[in-house]
Protein backbone atom coordinates (compact mmCIF):
# COMPACT_ATOMS: atom_id res chain seq x y z
CA UNK A 1 0.00 0.00 0.00
CA UNK A 2 1.36 3.57 -0.80
CA UNK A 3 1.27 6.46 0.72
CA UNK A 4 0.53 9.88 0.42
CA UNK A 5 2.97 12.78 -0.61
CA UNK A 6 2.25 14.66 2.95
CA UNK A 7 3.27 11.58 4.83
CA UNK A 8 6.61 10.97 2.42
CA UNK A 9 7.68 14.49 3.03
CA UNK A 10 6.92 13.64 7.15
CA UNK A 11 9.13 11.11 6.61
CA UNK A 12 12.29 12.83 5.40
CA UNK A 13 11.13 15.87 7.75
CA UNK A 14 10.84 17.68 4.37
CA UNK A 15 8.06 20.60 4.09
CA UNK A 16 6.08 18.94 0.86
CA UNK A 17 6.75 21.25 -1.14
CA UNK A 18 10.45 20.63 -1.48
CA UNK A 19 9.25 17.22 -2.10
CA UNK A 20 6.73 17.67 -4.87
CA UNK A 21 9.99 20.45 -6.38
CA UNK A 22 12.46 16.99 -5.89
CA UNK A 23 10.38 14.88 -7.84
CA UNK A 24 9.20 17.19 -10.18
CA UNK A 25 13.19 18.31 -11.41
CA UNK A 26 12.82 21.89 -10.56
CA UNK A 27 16.48 23.33 -10.84
CA UNK A 28 16.20 25.10 -7.12
CA UNK A 29 15.91 22.14 -5.12
CA UNK A 30 19.58 20.27 -4.43
CA UNK A 31 20.91 17.06 -6.25
CA UNK A 32 21.72 15.14 -3.17
CA UNK A 33 18.08 16.14 -1.96
CA UNK A 34 16.63 14.96 -5.12
CA UNK A 35 17.88 11.44 -4.56
CA UNK A 36 17.35 11.14 -1.17
CA UNK A 37 13.72 12.01 -1.68
CA UNK A 38 13.41 9.50 -5.18
CA UNK A 39 15.37 6.44 -2.89
CA UNK A 40 12.46 7.09 -0.03
CA UNK A 41 9.55 7.61 -2.49
CA UNK A 42 10.48 3.99 -4.19
CA UNK A 43 11.21 2.24 -0.40
CA UNK A 44 7.79 3.35 0.66
CA UNK A 45 5.98 3.22 -2.58
CA UNK A 46 4.69 6.55 -2.84
CA UNK A 47 2.62 6.91 -6.05
CA UNK A 48 1.88 10.11 -7.01
CA UNK A 49 -1.84 11.67 -7.78
CA UNK A 50 -1.99 12.13 -11.52
CA UNK A 51 -5.38 14.20 -11.30
CA UNK A 52 -3.47 16.36 -9.04
CA UNK A 53 -0.72 16.72 -10.73
CA UNK A 54 -2.03 17.22 -13.89
CA UNK A 55 -4.33 20.10 -12.25
CA UNK A 56 -0.84 21.71 -11.31
CA UNK A 57 0.76 21.54 -14.44
CA UNK A 58 -1.98 21.86 -16.98
CA UNK A 59 -1.34 18.34 -18.26
CA UNK A 60 -3.90 15.51 -18.48
CA UNK A 61 -1.16 13.01 -16.91
CA UNK A 62 -2.50 10.34 -19.53
CA UNK A 63 -1.66 9.15 -23.28
CA UNK A 64 -4.19 7.66 -25.98
CA UNK A 65 -4.88 4.89 -27.86
CA UNK A 66 -7.54 5.21 -30.36
CA UNK A 67 -8.63 1.70 -32.03
CA UNK A 68 -11.48 1.25 -34.71
CA UNK A 69 -14.30 -1.25 -34.23
CA UNK A 70 -13.15 -2.79 -37.47
CA UNK A 71 -10.07 -3.36 -35.59
CA UNK A 72 -11.73 -4.18 -32.29
CA UNK A 73 -10.44 -7.90 -32.61
CA UNK A 74 -6.75 -6.22 -32.84
CA UNK A 75 -7.64 -6.01 -28.27
CA UNK A 76 -7.33 -9.27 -28.12
CA UNK A 77 -4.71 -10.08 -30.27
CA UNK A 78 -1.50 -11.26 -28.13
CA UNK A 79 0.85 -8.69 -30.24
CA UNK A 80 -1.53 -6.01 -29.39
CA UNK A 81 -1.34 -6.98 -25.57
CA UNK A 82 2.08 -7.39 -25.50
CA UNK A 83 2.40 -3.88 -26.98
CA UNK A 84 0.14 -2.27 -24.22
CA UNK A 85 1.97 -4.28 -21.47
CA UNK A 86 5.62 -2.77 -22.64
CA UNK A 87 3.99 1.07 -23.29
CA UNK A 88 2.09 0.87 -19.81
CA UNK A 89 5.05 -0.15 -17.69
CA UNK A 90 6.50 3.28 -19.71
CA UNK A 91 3.82 5.17 -18.78
CA UNK A 92 3.60 3.98 -15.09
CA UNK A 93 7.24 4.59 -14.03
CA UNK A 94 6.67 8.70 -15.37
CA UNK A 95 3.15 9.00 -14.15
CA UNK A 96 0.89 8.71 -16.77
CA UNK A 97 -2.40 6.65 -17.12
CA UNK A 98 -3.53 5.19 -20.98
CA UNK A 99 -6.73 6.08 -22.27
CA UNK A 100 -7.65 3.12 -24.71
CA UNK A 101 -10.50 4.12 -26.82
CA UNK A 102 -12.81 1.75 -28.96
CA UNK A 103 -14.45 4.07 -31.48
CA UNK A 104 -16.79 3.44 -34.60
CA UNK A 105 -15.18 3.50 -38.16
CA UNK A 106 -16.75 6.91 -39.25
CA UNK A 107 -16.03 8.71 -35.60
CA UNK A 108 -12.19 8.42 -35.80
CA UNK A 109 -11.24 11.29 -37.01
CA UNK A 110 -14.13 13.08 -34.38
CA UNK A 111 -12.95 11.61 -31.67
CA UNK A 112 -8.73 12.71 -32.26
CA UNK A 113 -9.88 15.46 -32.51
CA UNK A 114 -12.13 15.83 -29.54
CA UNK A 115 -9.07 14.34 -27.26
CA UNK A 116 -6.98 17.26 -27.95
CA UNK A 117 -9.78 19.72 -27.95
CA UNK A 118 -10.67 18.51 -24.38
CA UNK A 119 -7.10 17.93 -23.06
CA UNK A 120 -7.80 14.27 -22.71
CA UNK A 121 -4.46 13.15 -23.84
CA UNK A 122 -0.88 14.93 -23.78
CA UNK A 123 -0.30 12.34 -26.74
CA UNK A 124 -1.51 9.66 -28.88
CA UNK A 125 0.59 6.34 -30.26
CA UNK A 126 -0.92 5.40 -33.90
CA UNK A 127 -1.25 1.61 -34.28
CA UNK A 128 -1.79 -0.31 -37.99
CA UNK A 129 -1.02 2.51 -39.85
CA UNK A 130 -2.05 1.87 -43.56
CA UNK A 131 -0.53 3.78 -47.04
CA UNK A 132 -1.21 7.32 -47.06
CA UNK A 133 -2.47 7.15 -43.89
CA UNK A 134 -4.83 10.40 -42.83
CA UNK A 135 -4.34 10.09 -39.39
CA UNK A 136 -0.83 11.41 -39.23
CA UNK A 137 -1.52 14.63 -40.93
CA UNK A 138 -4.59 15.13 -39.24
CA UNK A 139 -2.53 14.88 -35.94
CA UNK A 140 0.13 17.10 -36.96
CA UNK A 141 -2.37 19.39 -37.83
CA UNK A 142 -3.48 19.45 -34.37
CA UNK A 143 -0.29 19.80 -33.20
CA UNK A 144 -0.71 16.88 -30.87
CA UNK A 145 2.52 14.37 -29.96
CA UNK A 146 2.84 11.14 -31.70
CA UNK A 147 4.46 8.39 -32.46
CA UNK A 148 2.88 5.89 -35.00
CA UNK A 149 3.75 1.84 -34.80
CA UNK A 150 5.03 1.19 -38.02
CA UNK A 151 5.16 3.30 -40.79
CA UNK A 152 2.52 4.61 -43.72
CA UNK A 153 3.91 4.08 -46.96
CA UNK A 154 2.85 6.91 -49.10
CA UNK A 155 2.95 10.18 -46.35
CA UNK A 156 4.73 13.36 -47.59
CA UNK A 157 4.40 14.70 -43.70
CA UNK A 158 7.45 14.37 -41.41
CA UNK A 159 6.38 12.04 -38.53
CA UNK A 160 7.80 10.47 -35.39
CA UNK A 161 7.91 5.90 -35.74
CA UNK A 162 9.02 3.11 -34.65
CA UNK A 163 9.23 -0.25 -37.07
CA UNK A 164 10.72 -3.49 -37.47
CA UNK A 165 12.26 -4.17 -40.80
CA UNK A 166 9.51 -6.25 -42.21
CA UNK A 167 11.37 -6.36 -45.50
CA UNK A 168 14.52 -7.21 -44.93
CA UNK A 169 13.34 -10.09 -42.35
CA UNK A 170 10.91 -11.38 -45.00
CA UNK A 171 13.35 -11.35 -47.25
CA UNK A 172 15.70 -13.07 -45.62
CA UNK A 173 13.34 -16.16 -44.46
CA UNK A 174 12.63 -16.24 -48.11
CA UNK A 175 16.20 -16.70 -49.05
CA UNK A 176 16.86 -18.94 -46.09
CA UNK A 177 14.18 -21.36 -47.75
CA UNK A 178 15.33 -20.96 -51.17
CA UNK A 179 18.97 -21.67 -49.77
CA UNK A 180 16.72 -25.23 -48.68
CA UNK A 181 16.14 -26.01 -52.17
CA UNK A 182 12.44 -24.86 -51.93
CA UNK A 183 10.97 -23.47 -55.12
CA UNK A 184 7.08 -23.12 -54.42
CA UNK A 185 7.05 -21.21 -51.47
CA UNK A 186 3.47 -19.90 -50.29
CA UNK A 187 3.19 -16.44 -48.66
CA UNK A 188 0.26 -15.78 -45.73
CA UNK A 189 -0.24 -12.16 -45.26
CA UNK A 190 -1.84 -9.85 -42.91
CA UNK A 191 -4.27 -7.00 -44.91
CA UNK A 192 -2.19 -5.73 -47.60
CA UNK A 193 -3.76 -2.15 -46.78
CA UNK A 194 -1.67 -2.24 -43.63
CA UNK A 195 1.76 -1.13 -44.34
CA UNK A 196 3.70 -4.22 -42.77
CA UNK A 197 1.89 -6.76 -44.68
CA UNK A 198 3.07 -4.58 -48.01
CA UNK A 199 6.96 -4.21 -46.73
CA UNK A 200 6.60 -8.11 -46.02
CA UNK A 201 5.25 -9.29 -49.61
CA UNK A 202 8.02 -6.94 -51.05
CA UNK A 203 10.69 -8.86 -48.69
CA UNK A 204 9.20 -11.80 -50.09
CA UNK A 205 8.97 -11.40 -53.66
CA UNK A 206 11.77 -9.83 -54.34
CA UNK A 207 14.19 -12.88 -52.64
CA UNK A 208 12.76 -14.58 -55.05
CA UNK A 209 13.49 -12.50 -58.08
CA UNK A 210 16.76 -12.60 -56.90
CA UNK A 211 16.52 -16.45 -57.75
CA UNK A 212 15.24 -16.16 -61.17
CA UNK A 213 11.23 -16.71 -59.94
CA UNK A 214 8.11 -14.58 -60.69
CA UNK A 215 5.85 -14.68 -57.21
CA UNK A 216 3.07 -17.19 -58.24
CA UNK A 217 -0.70 -15.28 -56.79
CA UNK A 218 -2.02 -18.76 -56.46
CA UNK A 219 0.93 -19.02 -53.56
CA UNK A 220 -0.30 -15.62 -51.92
CA UNK A 221 -2.77 -15.30 -49.64
CA UNK A 222 -3.55 -11.91 -47.69
CA UNK A 223 -6.43 -10.99 -44.84
CA UNK A 224 -7.29 -10.85 -41.26
CA UNK A 225 -4.48 -12.47 -39.02
CA UNK A 226 -6.87 -15.36 -38.09
CA UNK A 227 -6.23 -19.30 -37.63
CA UNK A 228 -9.35 -19.75 -40.23
CA UNK A 229 -8.22 -17.69 -42.61
CA UNK A 230 -4.80 -19.40 -42.52
CA UNK A 231 -6.38 -23.08 -42.21
CA UNK A 232 -8.31 -22.26 -44.85
CA UNK A 233 -6.36 -20.37 -47.48
CA UNK A 234 -3.45 -23.59 -46.46
CA UNK A 235 -6.07 -25.96 -47.71
CA UNK A 236 -6.70 -24.79 -50.80
CA UNK A 237 -2.64 -24.24 -51.82
CA UNK A 238 -2.32 -27.33 -50.80
CA UNK A 239 -4.53 -28.73 -53.54
CA UNK A 240 -3.07 -27.00 -56.28
CA UNK A 241 -1.06 -29.00 -58.68
CA UNK A 242 2.19 -27.89 -57.77
CA UNK A 243 1.84 -27.58 -54.08
CA UNK A 244 3.83 -25.53 -51.82
CA UNK A 245 6.95 -27.08 -50.12
CA UNK A 246 7.06 -24.40 -47.93
CA UNK A 247 5.35 -21.47 -46.32
CA UNK A 248 5.96 -18.07 -44.47
CA UNK A 249 3.21 -17.22 -41.94
CA UNK A 250 2.81 -13.21 -40.65
CA UNK A 251 1.85 -14.18 -37.59
CA UNK A 252 2.44 -17.23 -34.81
CA UNK A 253 -1.53 -17.21 -35.16
CA UNK A 254 -1.50 -17.98 -38.91
CA UNK A 255 1.16 -20.55 -38.17
CA UNK A 256 -0.94 -22.17 -35.71
CA UNK A 257 -4.00 -22.56 -38.21
CA UNK A 258 -1.05 -23.52 -40.98
CA UNK A 259 0.10 -26.40 -39.00
CA UNK A 260 -3.45 -27.54 -38.31
CA UNK A 261 -3.97 -27.89 -42.42
CA UNK A 262 -1.02 -29.58 -42.59
CA UNK A 263 -2.00 -32.34 -40.08
CA UNK A 264 -5.25 -32.23 -41.37
CA UNK A 265 -3.25 -33.08 -45.31
CA UNK A 266 -1.01 -35.97 -43.65
CA UNK A 267 1.78 -33.86 -43.51
CA UNK A 268 4.57 -32.96 -41.14
CA UNK A 269 6.07 -29.32 -40.60
CA UNK A 270 9.75 -29.43 -41.22
CA UNK A 271 9.62 -33.03 -42.87
CA UNK A 272 7.03 -32.95 -45.81
CA UNK A 273 6.37 -28.66 -45.56
CA UNK A 274 8.77 -26.27 -43.93
CA UNK A 275 7.16 -23.21 -42.40
CA UNK A 276 8.39 -19.87 -40.67
CA UNK A 277 6.44 -17.36 -38.93
CA UNK A 278 6.86 -14.15 -37.56
CA UNK A 279 6.32 -14.64 -33.94
CA UNK A 280 7.17 -11.34 -32.29
CA UNK A 281 8.56 -13.13 -29.17
CA UNK A 282 5.02 -13.11 -27.72
CA UNK A 283 4.36 -13.47 -23.65
CA UNK A 284 1.09 -15.57 -23.86
CA UNK A 285 1.92 -17.58 -27.01
CA UNK A 286 5.23 -18.82 -26.93
CA UNK A 287 7.02 -20.99 -29.29
CA UNK A 288 7.47 -24.03 -27.39
CA UNK A 289 9.85 -24.67 -24.90
CA UNK A 290 13.73 -25.49 -25.78
CA UNK A 291 14.52 -25.90 -29.01
CA UNK A 292 11.65 -24.00 -30.70
CA UNK A 293 9.05 -25.65 -32.92
CA UNK A 294 8.80 -23.01 -35.70
CA UNK A 295 11.61 -21.82 -37.52
CA UNK A 296 11.13 -17.85 -36.93
CA UNK A 297 11.70 -13.71 -37.96
CA UNK A 298 11.27 -12.65 -34.13
CA UNK A 299 11.20 -9.67 -32.23
CA UNK A 300 9.85 -7.82 -28.83
CA UNK A 301 6.78 -6.23 -29.53
CA UNK A 302 6.49 -5.77 -25.55
CA UNK A 303 10.52 -3.61 -26.25
CA UNK A 304 8.62 -2.20 -29.27
CA UNK A 305 5.84 -1.05 -26.81
CA UNK A 306 8.29 0.43 -23.96
CA UNK A 307 10.44 2.10 -26.49
CA UNK A 308 7.14 3.91 -28.47
CA UNK A 309 6.68 5.05 -24.73
CA UNK A 310 9.90 6.83 -24.22
CA UNK A 311 9.89 8.13 -27.18
CA UNK A 312 6.35 9.98 -27.11
CA UNK A 313 7.45 11.11 -23.45
CA UNK A 314 10.60 12.52 -25.01
CA UNK A 315 8.23 14.51 -27.52
CA UNK A 316 6.02 15.31 -24.87
CA UNK A 317 9.16 17.00 -22.92
CA UNK A 318 10.21 19.22 -26.01
CA UNK A 319 7.30 19.71 -28.83
CA UNK A 320 9.49 21.47 -30.68
CA UNK A 321 12.33 18.58 -31.92
CA UNK A 322 12.10 17.09 -34.29
CA UNK A 323 10.41 13.87 -35.02
CA UNK A 324 12.34 10.59 -33.97
CA UNK A 325 12.03 7.40 -35.87
CA UNK A 326 13.74 3.96 -34.99
CA UNK A 327 14.10 1.06 -37.05
CA UNK A 328 14.75 -2.39 -34.76
CA UNK A 329 16.10 -5.35 -36.89
CA UNK A 330 14.26 -8.82 -36.51
CA UNK A 331 16.58 -12.25 -35.55
CA UNK A 332 15.85 -15.40 -37.34
CA UNK A 333 15.60 -18.48 -35.45
CA UNK A 334 15.88 -21.65 -36.47
CA UNK A 335 13.30 -24.20 -35.17
CA UNK A 336 12.32 -27.79 -36.04
CA UNK A 337 9.91 -26.72 -38.54
CA UNK A 338 12.22 -26.42 -41.51
CA UNK A 339 14.18 -28.42 -43.77
CA UNK A 340 15.48 -29.38 -47.40
CA UNK A 341 12.74 -29.67 -49.90
CA UNK A 342 11.64 -33.20 -50.75
CA UNK A 343 13.41 -35.12 -53.35
CA UNK A 344 11.01 -36.89 -54.54
CA UNK A 345 7.78 -35.03 -55.86
CA UNK A 346 4.94 -34.89 -54.00
CA UNK A 347 1.21 -35.36 -54.96
CA UNK A 348 -1.23 -32.86 -54.12
CA UNK A 349 -3.17 -33.52 -50.65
Amino acid sequence: MGITLKELAQSLRLSPTTVSRALNGYPEVSEATRWRVIDAARRLNYRPNTRAKGLATGRAQAIGHVIPVTDRHEIVNPVFADFIAGAGETYARAGYDMVLSVVDDDEETQVYRDLVARGTVDGLIVHAPRQRDPRIPLLTELGVPFVVHGRATGTQVPYSWLDINNHRGFRRATAFLLELGHRRIALLNGLEELDFAIRRRRGYADALAEHGIVADPALMASGEMTETNARRAARAMLTLDRPPTAFLASSMILGIGLRHALWEAGLEPGRDVSVIVHDDELSYLGNDDGVPFFTATRSSVREAGRLCGEMLLDLMADPGRAPLTRLMEVDLTLGRSTGPCPTAPRASA
